[in-house]
């Protein structure tokens, strides 16, 4: 009778069950690391950072060299000669039979007339590991380069999609190329070696100095993987602010700091562009707000000697993200030199809102007449 387990197996596609466990591995990578990226919830967490860096510095080189190396390294048989000096002297004392003597099939005289040993020839996991490392820092930067000259640049979709796709494909050569094999020639993660020696050193050490030095070194794994799992759950934060700007939108789209109304009617309606761009390390709030004010100067003083509020907005803003916001501009009184203030507020908005209470302000000066 099939199990639960048996059963969900079976629910997996049939090419992904007959992968390679190592191939299969990578798979999985890949989607996990894909999952951390777009899943929302998950993509703002420090996940997506230990599954990025895996992705980006390990699993594309990886596929790589399983599709390009897909047999095991294999034993060559070596002849193994004795120093020359010793190799003359038994020659002098025991020369070497005739071929096809009685003598010359005798057991000492095999084992005399060719020693051999065995090596190894190709490949082997130390050499996988290193090459997957290097060519990984090689290919993806290649497919950055890549990327920026097609339209969809070098962003982090296009990035995550290109180097998933080159790594599966990678793995669909490989696992192809290791199936033509003979299953003895398959390259094979040793994992059931690797986990009996582990157990054996770790629990059946040679003696107290082996014990240890296990001792000392599943500390210090556990160490490092702790510095650096806090370094990526705490990374560093750098200073903490928030941009804000005003742009307006030329005809081809373009948009630039330039070009702002000045000159206007109480019935023209300008339109701006509002920017906020969230560098506070979190995800913040926003709140706008526009007043038209009516301004006297003396020198460096500013005198507000009215204000109405005209408008007033909210926004979210993800950290590392930038919000445009198109604002109409709507003047509600004529007059000589108006001065439009826009005020940017992260928590609650006082009662009266001045520049003085706002976390950052710009203006505009403009003037507005009947017609």
């Amino acid at each position: 009778m099939a199990t639960r387990g048996d059963l969900a197996w079976l629910l997996v596609p049939k090419q992904l069950r007959e992968l390679p466990a190592d191939l299969a591995a990578v798979t999985l990578g890949v989607i996990l690391t894909l999952g951390s990226v777009f899943v929302p919830g998950i993509s703002d967490t420090p996940i997506r950072v230990l599954f990025g860096l895996f992705f980006v510095l390990f699993l594309p080189g990886y596929a790589f060299v399983a599709a390009l190396f897909p047999e095991a390294s294999s034993p060559v048989t070596t002849a193994n000669t004795n120093q020359e000096s010793s190799d003359t002297r038994r020659e002098a004392e025991n020369p070497t039979p005739e071929p096809g003597t009685a003598a010359a099939h005798t057991p000492n005289a095999q084992a005399d007339a060719t020693v051999q040993t065995q090596s190894h020839d190709g490949i082997d996991g130390i050499e996988r590991v290193a090459l997957s490392f290097g060519l990984s820092i090689a290919i993806v930067p290649l497919i950055g380069l890549i990327l920026n000259f097609t339209p969809w640049g070098i962003r982090l979709g296009p990035i995550a999609v290109s180097v998933s796709g080159f790594t599966l494909i990678s793995v669909a050569v490989a696992a192809r190329r290791r199936a033509a094999l003979p299953s003895g020639e398959q390259f094979q993660v040793p994992y059931r070696d690797w986990l009996s020696n582990a157990r054996s050193e770790l629990f059946d050490p040679d003696g107290r100095t082996d014990a240890a030095l296990n001792i000392v070194l599943v500390v210090s794994v556990l160490l490092a993987v702790g510095s650096v799992g806090y370094a990526v759950a705490v990374p560093p934060q750098g200073e903490q602010f928030s941009e804000f700007y005003l742009l307006t939108e030329q005809p081809d789209g373009e948009l630039v700091a330039d070009n702002y109304p000045q000159q206007i009617t109480i019935e023209d309606r300008p339109e701006l562009i509002v920017g906020i761009g969230n560098q506070e390390y979190e995800r913040t709030n926003y709140t706008v707000v526009v007043q038209l004010q009516t301004v006297t100067t003396a020198g460096n003083n500013t005198t507000v000697e009215q204000r109405s509020e005209i408008d007033r907005f909210t926004t979210s803003v993800a950290h590392n993200e930038t919000h445009h916001q198109r604002h109409t501009l709507t003047p509600i009184r004529t007059g000589e030199n108006l001065r439009v203030q826009y005020l940017l507020y992260t928590g609650e908005v006082p009662e009266n809102p001045t520049a003085e209470t706002a976390y950052r302000d710009l203006h505009l000066w403009m003037n507005v007449s009947s017609s």
